[in-house]
């Protein structure tokens, strides 16, 4: 059986989702990965101009506006409930490992 595509979100996903929860265009959505993530996470142009028409085309963002050659872009309802299940899932894993490891 093939694997559903996004079934599990990579980090750069993950941050890029959670930089549109507020309106944003391709330079402030790496900037804002880079703040939210202190400085952990790096979002290059070319992962992340990879990664929105794959994002648009699941239904996960949407283009809100585009001028020129620039685009700006916002998570949908369904990226958002992609985002809050995938922070539910790594949350059970850690809590997971720290009774494993921690307890």
């Amino acid at each position: 059986m093939a694997r559903e595509q996004f079934q599990t979100l990579t980090e750069p996903m993950y941050y890029i989702l959670l930089s549109l929860t507020e309106e944003r265009r391709g330079v402030e959505i790496m900037e804002r990965v880079l703040e939210i993530s202190h400085d952990r996470i790096r979002v290059g142009p070319g992962t992340l101009y990879a990664m929105l028409p794959k994002l648009e085309k699941a239904g996960f963002i949407t283009e809100t506006h585009c001028e020129g050659r620039q685009r700006w872009y916002q998570i949908t309802e369904k990226g958002l409930l992609t985002l809050k299940e995938e922070y539910q899932r790594l949350a059970i894993m850690l809590e997971d490992g720290k009774e494993m490891l921690y307890e």
